[in-house]
């Protein structure tokens, strides 16, 4: 599944912040843009492996599109993380498939 993730851009005083909008709390940051990216996903597979161990549902990924026009990240920089799902449960068949 591929989540958007939405990048602050860092300075050389601050990180690059990372936000993933459909993961409410899920958050990372980094010193680079290629950093910031690779923590975003590092933080979306642990936030991810909770919900399903504890047989919550996983979010739908929004569009790209959807979340460009939120206010609340004009000026952000927009990517997206791939996230294996099928990788992040301990249990044997999470998805009742």
């Amino acid at each position: 599944m591929q989540y958007p993730i939405a990048i602050e851009t860092g300075t050389s005083k601050h990180a690059y912040g990372v936000v993933v909008p459909d993961l409410p709390g899920c958050f990372s940051a980094g010193d680079t843009l290629d950093e910031a990216m690779d923590n975003a996903r590092e933080a979306i597979e642990p936030w991810l492996k909770v919900a399903i161990d504890d047989g919550m549902p996983v979010p739908e990924a929004t569009s790209l599109a959807a979340h460009q026009t939120n206010p609340e990240y004009a000026g952000w920089t927009w990517a997206l993380a791939t996230v294996d799902l099928a990788s992040l449960s301990d249990k044997t068949n999470p998805f009742g498939l």
